[in-house]
């Protein structure tokens, strides 16, 4: 496997450590932190969750010019790493934005409705996920 191959493996590797991280780790635990309330945790997630969307939306830029420079990957490749680009682009555009809003809304003190927004949210990172480690998988298997 040469260098280049090597880095176009790895992406999705990194990726997923990245997402289980920020998403599965430190989201969850910010808010049993002594002292965080639901406003300060709110406040850190906003922060951490638009770093988390340019770091992937850099991976992917990064993963797609590796793809298209190393030769590696298939059909197969393409179709995960592309239904990996709509989830991400949809979490970007649709979920986020409203997440932010209703977020704005919560820090600022006023009551807001019951929301799915972060159940829709975790399930696409879930998906994506899953996604990731299919993603790796037939790359390192040279499968696609």
């Amino acid at each position: 496997m040469s260098g280049l191959e090597a880095m176009t493996v790895s992406v999705p590797f990194v990726w997923l450590g990245i997402v289980i991280g920020i998403s599965f780790v430190e989201t969850p635990l910010k808010f049993r932190a002594p002292g965080v309330t639901l406003a300060i945790g709110l406040g850190i997630g906003r922060l951490v969750f638009g770093a988390l969307g340019r770091i992937e939306a850099v991976l992917v830029l990064a993963l797609a010019f590796l793809l298209a420079v190393s030769g590696i990957g298939g059909l197969a490749v393409y179709a995960v790493f592309g239904a990996l680009c709509a989830l991400v682009v949809a979490q970007l555009l649709v979920v986020r934005p409203r997440l932010a809003r209703r977020t704005d809304a919560i820090i600022a003190g006023v009551d807001v409705p019951a929301s799915h927004m972060h159940q829709i949210f975790i399930a696409l990172d879930l998906i994506k996920l899953v996604g990731l480690a299919a993603l790796g998988a037939l790359l390192v298997m040279g499968v696609g």
